[in-house]
């Protein structure tokens, strides 16, 4: 991006707001002057209070921190904090050099350039005196200026890029010897990073590769290194080829989580740039597969909610303000290059997330992500009216009807490996507002509710069976369909425990979305079928209060479980409703012979887990199960009846009472 491409934005209607809340956002990190900080950065991911769970808070004004507060008050002090709290500054320091130097490109103003050199220079300087990093935990890959080579990389990318700009815009004032010194250091650094992952752990599809790979680009790029850059791009593990092996066929990155998956697709798109700052062709960039970086986005699209918001499959945030930039980032630099119209409801959503006011954001275009990558005029936007979409080797499905503000979206596929959770056949639903059976999303790594709770089987809304969690497993999608009236996935798990196989049918209509969920065992077993709903629920009678562990179970996710109520009434179906977005949405029960339903609240989000979830637990008990549940967007639940060979009776709230005929056959569920 050039000064004359930054100054040109000057036409769009979004613009100068755009820039003044970059210069907001600047001049507040500035106040704590140009200096960086002299000690390296810890691990981010200790930077969680262990009482709530929650993300520690971080003020880009201030200087120096050794007392930490949470969200709910807590101060902590550690030198495990103390070194989170310094990868924050770093990054910060990092994005603020950026951040003026774009303001430095659009405006002109000297002071916005003079403290974007004086941070390039302070760490071209303090670099080459952080040691490797010696606290760094055994398994990482070591940085120095933090615990991690991968946080290295990601924010080296930033300074260099800060740099770039600096030097197009004819500004760039740092002392030519300390730059080339630093960046030496910093090669030499992630090139051996990169032997190490790729030849000696054999791990070329390493999103960390990504990131390697996306520094060194950026190196070459600041040293006018062609040679350097072709050598990678051909590479093994290089730029073209980690698009082959890191991206599945269906465009998604291996891991399954559309965290990393971002977070992949940013590294990528950085080190595009840089390759086309040197004459590469980057739209050639192909997997045989078809892996592209325009595919990746259409990945993307294919599973958000209908207004734009990310699910947080396997491992990743809920909602996070550093995300929510990374997402506008990423599509940003998409629009700019394919103006794909689908892309605004997905940016909208990032901004209004990226204020870090709980989601509750302008979702206008602002700051550095919209300055330095915004192109064009967004369309006027509409909610995402995507069609369903299997993912067959990364193993979701998206289930849609067009005249259906509910959606669902269905996990069967890899574990995910370190990143994965025991979570097959978990459902998300969607509702055109958000989410209303969420995926939570996962707390920084140094949380103990990370492997305790968030990445078991009863935080997700699935089975469990004898009171465990799942094996790491892989399912199969037995039937996908996707035709005009209706959608329909019929999902297995054989796997997550020994003699059981799961097999959940989800339909998707104009009017209902339907939940078939059948557990057989070959021996008598407890089978618990969980629900967890992003906003409080509201049931009618028919509920008595029982004891908060009226509900047991072996894995230690049960222990975060509090069982509230039992449903007590004699009726065929147990009905409860919640909000989305200020319009009700209804889920219907049909009931369980001699199953026992209690209504839940377990730890919440990855925003706050203190803050609990409402949720539903039906329990059974045998060789045997059918859980089946209705869910309707209105105020009128769906009715549901058992008929006398087997069928289910579903009088939809929006069919003026009709009643439609499901049954079970050998080749899946069908409407009668």
């Amino acid at each position: 991006m050039t000064a004359e491409r930054l100054r040109e934005k000057a036409r769009y209607g979004w613009f100068d707001a755009g820039l003044r809340a970059l210069r907001e956002e600047t001049d507040a990190a500035l106040e704590a002057g140009a200096d960086v900080p002299e000690e390296p950065g810890g691990w981010w991911h200790q930077y969680v209070c262990p009482a709530h769970g929650a993300e520690l808070r971080f003020d880009p004004r201030e200087r120096e921190a050794f007392a930490f507060r949470c969200p709910h008050g807590c101060i902590l002090e550690d030198e495990a904090y103390r070194g989170a709290w310094l990868v924050f500054k770093h990054q910060e320091r990092a994005r603020t050099a950026l951040s003026a130097a774009a303001i430095y490109a659009a405006t002109g103003e000297a002071k916005y350039a003079e403290a974007a050199n004086a941070i390039l220079e302070a760490y071209a300087s303090q670099y080459p005196r952080y040691p490797v990093h010696p606290d760094a935990q055994p398994w990482m890959l070591k940085g120095r200026a933090f615990h991690q080579a991968l946080t290295e990389a990601i924010w080296a990318t930033t300074i260099l890029r800060a740099y770039l700009l600096l030097r197009d815009a004819g500004a760039l004032k740092v002392d030519a010897s300390a730059a080339d010194a630093f960046f030496a250091m910093l090669e030499g650094s992630m090139a051996e990073y990169r032997r190490i992952l790729i030849e000696e752990r054999d791990e070329p599809a390493n999103n960390y590769t990504a990131w390697l790979n996306a520094c060194l680009a950026c190196l070459f790029a600041a040293r006018d290194d062609r040679a350097g850059m072709e050598a990678l791009v051909s590479a093994r593990g290089g730029l073209r080829h980690h698009l082959e092996i890191g991206v599945l066929p269906d465009q998604l990155e291996f891991e399954g989580s559309l965290y990393y998956h971002v977070f992949v697709l940013r590294a990528y798109w950085i080190a595009a740039e840089m390759a086309e700052r040197l004459g590469f062709d980057t739209t050639a960039w192909t997997g045989s597969g078809g892996q592209s970086f325009r595919g990746m986005l259409e990945a993307i699209v294919g599973l958000a909610a209908p207004n734009g918001e990310l699910p947080a499959l396997h491992d990743g945030p809920y909602s996070r303000p550093p995300y929510a930039r990374e997402i506008a980032e990423v599509f940003e630099l998409g629009y700019a290059r394919y103006g794909d119209a689908r892309y605004a409801p997905i940016l909208r959503e990032a901004y209004r997330r990226a204020d870090g006011d709980g989601g509750a954001g302008s979702p206008e275009r602002r700051g550095l992500e919209a300055v330095l990558y915004g192109e064009g005029e967004w369309p006027a936007t509409e909610p995402l009216s995507e069609p369903s979409r299997l993912y067959a080797s990364a193993g979701f499905a998206a289930l849609r009807h067009p005249d259906n503000p509910l959606s669902l979206l269905a996990d069967f596929g890899p574990h995910g490996g370190s990143h994965g959770h025991d979570d097959k056949l978990n459902v998300v639903l969607m509702h055109r507002n958000g989410f209303v059976l969420p995926e939570r999303g996962m707390v920084p790594y140094g949380s103990e509710l990370r492997k305790r709770w968030f990445a078991r089987t009863p935080s997700h809304n699935t089975v469990s069976v004898g009171g465990r969690t799942q094996a790491a497993h892989t399912g199969a999608c037995l039937r996908f369909d996707a035709a005009a009236h209706r959608s329909y996935a019929w999902l297995r798990s054989a796997g997550a425990y020994a003699g059981a196989t799961l097999d959940r049918h989800l339909w998707v209509d104009r009017d209902v979305a339907l939940d078939w969920f059948e557990v057989r065992l070959d021996q008598e077993e407890t089978i618990d079928y969980w629900l967890h709903f992003a906003e409080p629920l509201d049931t009618a009678g028919g509920w008595a209060a029982c004891p908060p562990d009226a509900a047991p179970g072996e894995d230690e996710a049960y222990g975060y479980v509090a069982t509230a109520a039992r449903w007590t009434a004699e009726e065929r179906f147990a009905a409860a409703s919640t909000a989305c977005g200020g319009e009700r949405v209804t889920a219907s029960l049909l009931a369980v012979p001699g199953g026992e339903l209690y209504r839940i609240a377990s730890p919440g989000t990855s925003v706050d887990p203190s803050r609990p979830l409402d949720g539903l637990l039906y329990r059974a008990r045998g060789r045997r199960a059918t859980f089946v549940a209705a869910f309707a967007a209105g105020g009128s639940p769906v009715r549901l009846a058992r008929g006398d060979d087997g069928g289910v009776l579903v009088a939809s709230a929006g069919g003026g009472g009709a009643a439609m005929r499901f049954r079970m056959t050998d080749q899946g569920l069908h409407r009668e």
